[in-house]
């Protein structure tokens, strides 16, 4: 198979290997000789398409070509363009799913806090307000770790620095300081240790008005300023989290309770035909299974929010996503910078050309099942099911906010590769079997294997149980590469 139509509307097939001029091609019950070279990947032109025609893909016009195009020919940037263009008028079409329990009993073996949340992980956080303290928040979390583990039923120590929590105003410091409380209160932290300098906007004292209730021994607050040595004042008030965390032990917990976050990064053409429906198909699974979903990166559902908003489970939820969209729209345009200032150079280079053609690939993460819910950026999970969450479509940035919404681990599809990995076990996804085997220190799951001739059921049975595998403690790529990063979303001044 050296071509794959994916819709019988299409006009354009994706090539499944490099394709040299005159190889002669077929897609279907037609065949095409190649007129030029085409990258695997990237589309070919299956039917004369003539200039100013719609360019299909999936099902949907992902463009428009902007000279006329023959069979056979290479179908990329010099010859589509985008059809999007700025705020539009949206109406309600629901095309919803009966959505019944599939009654699963399958079950993770992980750590139920008190208060009843369920973790995957047995940490020890440390939470800076401020960066001002960054560093030493990363020492003494390096000496907290010499000292305590391998003595203690921990899975690790560990600090997530920002450059955030001062000469911040408005709505920036809010989110700091929501994205930081939804951390502290994270189900995967045993135990966390709230870093402070003491003069900064986000002191401690107004932190704790945006965290709200905590449970003291399980939250701890230390003031640089105001001890001899702060270093040796945190690695006491750590051996205490850590003496709290160890209580914990992993115990059988249903599905159910798991809250997945859906994010790709470093995408290419094969992106939409093999990680992103792989991953809606495992989204879809686990939700049948009582369990919940996040699907983010707002800007890459342009192009493709209709259906998104079609499967909304009402007419409010369907406002909230109009909202949704347009909101991310108007922070573009208020910026002067066009809407569709994307794809990046290296989606480009794996095929993709137009935001369209990107974002019907990437809301396949979020699979079939009904919307239920539109989260604010820094709000958490409130309902079973799947959910959209307000954030850009920034690699660090959306991770991060999945984090903070409760999402115990997040899927990351990638064709292109990245090690990246925040504050929850982050799986890497891989959408072709090259890049698999290239980066094998990054990736943990082959996806390429549907291009040859493994089965979407049997893939989505394989993805469940490893996904179980990495709740009950096996360490992702990433986490055994020590990337744990946040990031913050940004949007006003800096005093």
């Amino acid at each position: 198979m050296s071509i794959l139509k994916i819709n019988e509307r299409d006009n354009v097939a994706v090539a499944i290997d490099d394709i040299k001029k005159g190889e002669i091609l077929t897609a279907g019950p037609s065949s095409v000789t190649a007129l030029e070279d085409v990258a695997k990947g990237h589309k070919i032109a299956i039917k004369d398409i003539q200039k100013g025609e719609n360019v299909i893909k999936y099902g949907f016009a992902i463009g428009h070509a902007v000279s006329d195009i023959k069979a056979g020919q290479w179908v990329h940037s010099h010859n589509l363009k985008t059809n999007l263009g700025e705020i539009l008028n949206y109406e309600y079409h629901p095309e919803l799913k009966q959505q019944e329990p599939a009654g699963c009993n399958k079950t993770f073996n992980g750590y139920r806090r008190i208060g009843g949340r369920a973790g995957v992980r047995n940490e020890i956080w440390i939470i800076p307000t401020v960066s001002c303290v960054n560093r030493n928040a990363q020492i003494i979390a390096q000496q907290a770790t010499k000292k305590y583990m391998g003595t203690c039923n921990i899975d690790g120590i560990y600090e997530f620095t920002h450059p955030y929590g001062c000469s911040q105003l408005g709505q920036d410091q809010l989110n700091t300081q929501k994205i930081l409380a939804d951390l502290v209160n994270h189900p995967n932290a045993g135990g966390v240790l709230v870093l402070g300098l003491g003069c900064e906007n986000n002191n401690i004292p107004e932190f704790k008005k945006v965290l709200g209730e905590y449970d003291s021994e399980r939250v701890k607050f230390l003031v640089a300023q105001e001890v001899e040595d702060e270093i040796q004042e945190g690695v006491k008030l750590i051996g205490e989290l850590v003496e709290y965390a160890s209580r914990f032990n992993r115990e059988d917990i249903p599905i159910s309770e798991l809250t997945v976050g859906l994010k790709c990064g470093g995408s290419d053409g094969f992106s939409g035909i093999t990680a992103n429906p792989l991953v809606g198909s495992f989204s879809d699974r686990l939700i049948s299974c009582g369990g919940s979903t996040v699907l983010t990166e707002v800007p890459e559902m342009f192009g493709a929010e209709t259906i998104l908003m079609n499967r909304a489970q009402n007419r409010e939820v369907f406002e909230k996503t109009v909202k949704l969209i347009n909101d991310f729209k108007e922070y573009f345009m208020g910026y002067n910078q066009p809407i569709y200032e994307n794809p990046s150079p290296g989606n480009k280079k794996g095929g993709i050309t137009t935001l369209e053609e990107k974002s019907l690939g990437c809301t396949q993460k979020g699979g079939t099942s009904n919307v239920v819910d539109v989260l604010q950026y820094a709000e958490t999970v409130k309902q079973k099911g799947l959910s959209l969450l307000s954030a850009p479509g920034n690699d660090m940035v959306a991770s991060t906010a999945l984090a903070a919404a409760g999402c115990q681990i997040i899927l990351f599809t990638t064709g292109r590769g990245t090690p990246l990995g925040t504050a929850v076990p982050t799986v890497k996804i891989a959408t072709n079997s090259d890049i698999f085997n290239k980066k094998s220190s990054w990736m943990d799951f082959n996806a390429g294997r549907l291009l040859e001739g493994d089965s979407m059921e049997k893939l989505t049975d394989e993805l469940m149980e490893y996904i179980i595998k990495i709740a009950s403690g096996m360490p992702t790529k990433s986490e055994n590469m020590g990337f744990r990063e946040i990031a913050i979303f940004k949007n006003g001044v800096t005093l």
